[in-house]
């Protein structure tokens, strides 16, 4: 009986000093660890990729920002502020606000199917709105100049990056709502177009969120 006890508190020991030393190896040590690895060798990335301007946080690159009008009385969704260049649809999104950020509820894709009516609609309506918006005096957008990121959410709804050519093809509307040259709006695309990794990995990317930055400081300066 007694060998018995003795050997169940032994291996109740056993189990106590082992949750403690792999609480304090798993728990403690190893975070702290990868923290400060993190901390040291990628800090902006640990820290969200933060974009600042005018010395404050405005910003993640990894997370697209809208740029509307403020909502209207009677309108359901906001008008996009065509003084900016616009990112991609977010239709997974739960909540939107106006003006330039998400207010985050939840992430996702859309959930429909290719020929989900609604889906379908989303894109016609999506695909007239990028038409009407960006064709302005002396330059025409017809339907099959629209890239498809410009009418489709990506699978987060929250993709901060559009390519260059739907960039390219808000260049005039830019220029004109904001009075620059279009050669210097065409030099601020090309200067923010991030190149394929390594060369060959992925697409040419232009993030929305630094391009419209650089806008407001190229506009300040008019």
């Amino acid at each position: 009986m007694n060998n018995s006890v003795g050997n169940t508190a032994r291996l109740i020991w056993a189990g106590l000093r082992a949750l403690l030393v792999l609480t304090v190896v798993c728990g403690v040590l190893y975070p702290l660890a990868v923290t400060g690895v993190a901390q040291g060798l990628f800090h902006d990335k640990a820290n969200g990729s933060e974009i600042t301007a005018d010395g404050r946080v405005v910003g993640s690159e990894l997370i697209g920002q809208r740029y509307n009008l403020p909502m209207k009385k009677g309108e359901k969704t906001p008008a996009p502020d065509l003084r900016w260049f616009q990112p991609r649809p977010s239709n997974g999104l739960g909540v939107n606000s106006a003006n330039t950020r998400y207010e985050l509820l939840l992430s996702g894709a859309t959930n429909r199917s290719g020929d989900n009516e609604e889906l379908v609609k989303w894109v016609t309506d999506a695909k007239a709105a990028v038409v009407k918006d960006n064709s302005v005096s002396g330059y025409t957008v017809h339907p099959a100049d629209v890239p498809a990121e410009a009418v489709t959410s990506s699978g987060s709804g929250l993709d901060p990056q559009i390519s260059p050519e739907y960039a390219q093809l808000q260049i005039h509307r830019v220029a004109a709502q904001n009075k620059l040259g279009l050669k210097q709006v065409e030099r601020l695309v090309e200067g923010h177009t991030d190149g394929r990794i390594l060369g060959f990995v992925g697409e040419p990317t232009v993030n929305v969120l630094q391009l419209n930055i650089a806008l407001k400081e190229l506009t300040a300066k008019r």
